[in-house]
């Protein structure tokens, strides 16, 4: 793994995940250190979470290389490396049930839904500063050239952001596929994808072990992939070619989706921006077939080409 150079180590930031750090750009690595970043990758978290001798003896190198790179990541040693590193674990673990007893003050009084809500803005201004903008640039690009199906895919929660983007985007272009709740039948089409095709998917923390076996399947086949996730990352992060990351700790035992939404929302209008109007022919034959099947209030056959309020 090939790291930019620049004089000396960098800090770990807390704002930063332990992955991000041990692939982030501005560190100068020796080969062997770099032989340590790669065996920690290959089988992340499990191989740093042993001692610092089993982690150099995976790597092929001293015990003293797996010193120096902690240090050089910005640590003050391997225990306080696999510290952060097992409250991360620990964080990406936790469920609503876990996480009721701590935020359960939060949530009464007054003040409660004032205190959420405002907890949501800070997530979403969070969110902000966590994805570099040519990341969006990039997701449009292959979410436009895209000459095949973009399939959608979400978890238990998740998916109804999939479904919402995928409401966008059957307007912007033909051959969207919501696939909803995946059943055996979804896996079956696998064997028609390759690397025409799309697939954007939505995975927060608890991730579900069928869309993660979904991507990972869609991958091999050369499907492009963009991944929707959190600070901690599903593990499609691995192999996805976009992945945004969206924060979602708010003051409730459950994760908020609403800085995922308006990311969501943000890609979807980023790619109008760089459509160059030809989406209008498709959205008003669209306006036609609802109007002709009086999909929305005020709407019929009667009023075909009228303007009426629209969900979307």
């Amino acid at each position: 793994m090939k790291q930019h150079l620049h004089s000396g180590s960098e800090p770990a930031p807390s704002t930063r995940s332990v992955r991000d750090v041990l692939t982030g750009s501005g560190l100068r690595l020796t080969p062997s250190e770099e032989k340590v970043v790669q065996a920690i990758l290959a089988d992340y978290p499990v191989a740093a979470l042993g001692t610092a001798t089993s982690l150099a003896r995976r790597a092929g190198v001293s015990d003293p290389t797996v010193v120096r790179l902690v240090a050089k990541l910005g640590f003050e040693g391997f225990a306080d490396f696999q510290a952060r590193l097992l409250a991360e674990v620990e964080s990406r673990l936790q469920s609503p049930l876990t996480m009721l007893a701590a935020k359960r003050r939060e949530l009464g009084g007054e003040t409660g839904v004032a205190r959420y809500l405002h907890s949501v803005g800070a997530a979403l201004e969070r969110t902000e500063s966590l994805v570099p903008l040519q990341l969006y640039d990039r997701a449009c690009k292959l979410l436009l050239e895209a000459k095949g199906e973009v399939l959608v895919l979400g978890g238990r929660f998740s998916r109804n952001v999939a479904g919402m983007l995928a409401s966008y985007l059957v307007q912007l272009r033909p051959r969207v596929v919501d696939l909803g709740r995946l059943s055996p039948d979804e896996f079956d089409r696998l064997i028609d994808l390759d690397r025409r095709d799309l697939l954007i998917v939505f995975d927060y923390r608890r991730y579900q072990s069928d869309v993660v076996a979904f991507a990972r399947q869609a991958n091999a086949r050369k499907v492009p992939v963009i991944l929707f996730t959190d600070p901690w990352r599903s593990p499609i992060a691995e192999f996805a070619d976009v992945a945004l990351i969206a924060e979602g700790e708010a003051g409730s035992p459950f994760d908020t989706l609403a800085p995922a939404v308006a990311q969501m929302e943000a890609l979807v209008a980023h790619a109008l921006g760089r459509t160059r109007g030809q989406e209008r022919r498709r959205m008003e034959a669209l306006e036609r077939v609802r109007g002709s099947n009086g999909v929305t209030i005020g709407a019929g056959p009667q009023n075909e080409g009228a303007e009426t309020g629209d969900d979307g």
